[in-house]
């Protein structure tokens, strides 16, 4: 698994927060995290059909069962604590390496027999799309699919508006800037008040995207951006 840290440059940037990559241990509090933040995200109630019973089941164990595969796939997932609370939490993956649409067969299984076969289906279908748009807008860049996506960034509804969701997206790219092979990452963007967090970063829109009934924006980070965006930070910190 990757090394628990990430760098000093993404460490303590607001105070109290501590930046570092998530133990095994700690992947229920993550877990509980993301089902809070993500529980009226509209692209979720879509695909897991939240005006049917057992949407609540059908999301909690979505999201148990998607960090499970990412831990064991080793794909980096980050989380911002105070202390012992874990205040946020960004997960990214490599859909052209060890990650992508096609997952384990066992992650299948599992998935069928909590959230269902539609809603197993519908998320594998969301992540076959968005992997096509890349590959169709930026093809040239992404040899062999070669970069990251953010899978997860959320912030505990109790700590948001101050300032964490930006910190994680800067510990994003540092994880980006440990990976030398990644190209970039990308991003699917379905609110639109969260847009101007990503342009901060570097971040442009590829394509407008309809995936179900939900519209969005595929956002992507190339790594000379992401490199760029930390270096003026840096020098604004000075």
């Amino acid at each position: 698994m990757a090394e628990n840290s990430v760098a000093e440059s993404t460490t303590d940037i607001i105070a109290k927060g501590e930046l570092r990559y998530l133990v095994a241990e700690e992947l229920k509090l993550a877990a509980s995290l993301l089902y809070q933040a993500y529980y009226d995200d509209p692209l979720l109630m879509d695909l897991f059909q939240a005006h049917k019973p057992d949407y609540e089941k059908r999301l909690r164990a979505t999201v148990r069962e998607e960090l499970a595969a990412f831990w064991e796939a080793q794909q980096p997932m980050i989380g911002v604590f105070d202390g012992d609370s874990l205040l946020g939490v960004a997960c990214l993956t490599r859909p052209g390496k060890s990650f992508g649409p096609g997952r384990y067969w066992h992650w299948r299984l599992k998935m069928l027999l909590t959230a269902g076969y539609v809603s197993t289906m519908q998320l594998v279908d969301k992540e076959l799309l968005i992997q096509q748009a890349m590959q169709q807008s930026l093809g040239e860049q992404l040899a062999d699919n070669d970069y990251h996506m953010l899978a997860f960034l959320a912030v505990h509804p109790r700590y948001q508006q101050n300032g964490w969701g930006d910190l994680l997206v800067r510990a994003a790219s540092q994880a980006l800037a440990d990976d030398q092979q990644s190209a970039g990452i990308a991003v699917y963007v379905t609110i639109d008040n969260h847009l101007k967090l990503f342009f901060q970063h570097g971040y442009q829109v590829v394509q407008e995207l309809m995936v179900g009934e939900v519209a969005g924006r595929l956002l992507f980070c190339p790594r000379q951006a992401a490199q760029q965006s930390q270096y003026e930070e840096s020098a604004d910190a000075i």
